[in-house]
């Protein structure tokens, strides 16, 4: 994907563009304004990229391994996994071939590279949108076993949850081709923008009522107790601080490469702009960033999915 629609870096490397260097550095246009520009190192970016790769490798693994884990939840916790691996995957693989290509170690026709770069760049999207689809179905997950705890069970069954899983993997798969395929339309990128805002706003909006009802269920307690004050200030601060970390997280490694999107729409020849489209992969590795959190928040927290991950490190042994 690319700073001028999605990237085409490994034609660029083709044509000889060089490497990211590692170090922050002012870029200046002749008639525009001073810019920063954060180069990441490749070595940098290739090593967060693999250790997101064993971080939800392993996930994935100790879900599989422990039945008492096949529930929905898991399911779609396992699911985001593979989606941040593809993500992780899809941009190791293009930067690796990207500096073989341009060290010329790799020697390749035109054709053959475009061909590549348009397969990595399909798995790279879809792997987005699924990724950003998973983290709503969590949301929601979350939200019906907190307001419908007696019905949940009824309601989120293992059918409905397939479902909704394949769904997802199969609108991913075809709209990342539609995508990558009309790069250069407006109306794709307002699309993909819009797909994150209505996530961000979905995420927000069932997170803070689920933080309102825990308050609620917490003041209550607090009543029988005695003890109106401590409580629910305590327990509201938690959760608040909790609510905030994850949407903070979820905002800003996701935002800035939408930000991204968003000028390429508003304003594709500023020279304020250009300064933001200058940074595109930092945005690429912060959403890297992203893949190795995204774990903590959602799977690690589980005592029986530490458990059995540990399980599967000493096995590995």
């Amino acid at each position: 994907m690319s700073g001028q629609g999605p990237q085409r870096r490994l034609l660029g490397s083709l044509n000889g563009t060089s490497p990211a260097t590692p170090h922050f550095e002012l870029a200046a246009n002749q008639t525009g304004p001073r810019c920063l520009e954060v180069s990441i190192p490749d070595g940098l970016f290739l090593s967060l990229g693999l250790v997101s790769v064993v971080e939800n490798v392993l996930v994935v693994a100790a879900i599989a391994k422990n039945r008492n884990l096949h529930s929905p939840m898991y399911y779609f916790i396992g699911c985001l996994a593979v989606s941040d691996l593809l993500v992780s995957v899809g941009n190791v693989l293009e930067t690796a071939v990207m500096l073989l290509v341009a060290a010329g170690t790799l020697a390749a026709q035109a054709a053959v590279v475009q061909q590549l770069d348009d397969i990595i760049d399909v798995l790279i999207c879809g792997s987005m949108v699924s990724s950003l689809c998973f983290l709503g179905a969590i949301a929601v997950d979350r939200y019906l076993s907190i307001f419908y705890a007696l019905r949940y069970h009824s309601i989120v069954t293992l059918q409905r949850a397939w479902r909704a899983i394949s769904a997802i993997w199969v609108a991913s798969v075809l709209s990342s081709t539609l995508f990558i395929a009309y790069y250069n339309h407006t109306a794709v990128l307002l699309c993909l923008v819009s797909f994150f805002v209505a996530m961000l706003v979905l995420m927000a909006v069932l997170y803070v009522h689920m933080l309102a009802r825990a308050c609620q269920h917490a003041r209550g307690i607090a009543r029988l107790h005695k003890r109106q004050h401590f409580i629910p200030q305590g327990f509201g601060l938690k959760g608040a601080a909790t609510l905030t970390i994850l949407l903070g997280i979820f905002f800003l490694c996701w935002g800035p490469f939408f930000l991204h999107l968003s000028l390429m729409v508003l304003c594709p020849q500023h020279p304020i702009c250009g300064c933001v489209f200058q940074n595109f992969n930092l945005f690429l590795t912060l959403i890297i960033c992203n893949s190795i959190i995204d774990p903590f928040i959602y799977a690690f927290c589980s005592q029986e999915l530490r458990k059995t991950l540990q399980e599967v490190v000493l096995c590995s042994w």
